[in-house]
């Protein structure tokens, strides 16, 4: 036997290296904390996504690596080998068939189940608080319908949401309308995203694209632009106030008389 030969103690070896190390890192990659504090429906489902793609990934990853150190270890040219040419290698048809097979119902399954996600939590409800933001370099505004009926700009949002505790304020569990939100670019490509509320969606110059978010926690939460649009694109943010339904009922008011009186 030569002393390159695959033995079965190397891959018993290779699987026990392998499973205590995807342990370890579904392990730690589970513990991070890799979001802000979830402040609408939608968090949940993307949240338990993003753990399951790491139950995935972190395994994949540790059987690449296993396998490519242990080759790097046992099939490395030895001193005087520089010149010599390797040994002939004939195809395992089983192997690439397992190892194309595999892949591919896992990437399946997951596409499934992503577009199960998606379809979820864009599902309409029927109360719903319609806004159309406008994104230009670098900044936000947001199209309200005020209590006179007539359209006004503002670049704060404010949605109404009702406390479901006697604790109505910041950080407080809360059921909000749903937010309905035309979303359209001025200029060139941005991105709305709130990360508290995890939703993110493209405007787009000449395209009308639409998102919904369902807030549930008092507070007020950073919108930012997720998409490099110039020079100013670290500085292009906003805000989203979820308050209670008489808070937003007060702003509602007081900016519709601003902005038509």
């Amino acid at each position: 036997m030569s002393s390159r030969d695959v033995t079965k103690a190397d891959v018993v070896r290779m699987l026990v290296v392998g499973a205590v190390a995807s342990a370890a890192g579904i392990a730690i990659g589970l513990s991070i904390n890799w979001f802000p504090t979830a402040a609408s429906t939608q968090a949940g489902p993307i949240d338990t996504f993003f753990d399951i793609m790491i139950f995935i990934s972190v395994p994949v990853f540790v059987l690449v690596t296993t396998i490519v150190l242990f080759a790097v270890i046992r099939f490395r040219v030895r001193p005087g080998e520089e010149d010599l040419d390797g040994p002939p290698v004939h195809g395992n048809t089983r192997v690439e068939i397992v190892w194309t097979a595999i892949p591919a119902i896992v990437l399946t399954l997951l596409c499934v189940y992503a577009a199960t996600v998606l379809s979820d939590i864009d599902s309409a409800k029927a109360d719903q608080l319609k806004i159309t933001a406008y994104a230009q370099q670098f900044a936000w505004s947001y199209q309200y319908t005020g209590t006179d009926g007539k359209k006004f700009l503002t670049n704060q949002m404010f949605v109404p949401c009702s406390p479901t505790t006697a604790n109505q304020g910041e950080g407080a569990p809360c059921d909000g309308r749903q937010l309905s939100l035309d979303i359209k670019a001025v200029d060139v490509i941005h991105s709305f995203w709130i990360p508290e509320m995890r939703m993110k969606q493209d405007a787009v110059p000449g395209i009308t694209t639409h998102t919904k978010i369902n807030p549930n926690r008092i507070g007020t939460y950073p919108v930012v632009c997720a998409e490099l649009c110039g020079v100013g694109h670290s500085a292009m943010r906003s805000t989203i106030h979820v308050v209670t339904p008489a808070q937003y009922t007060a702003w509602l008011k007081l900016n519709s008389k601003a902005k038509t009186g």
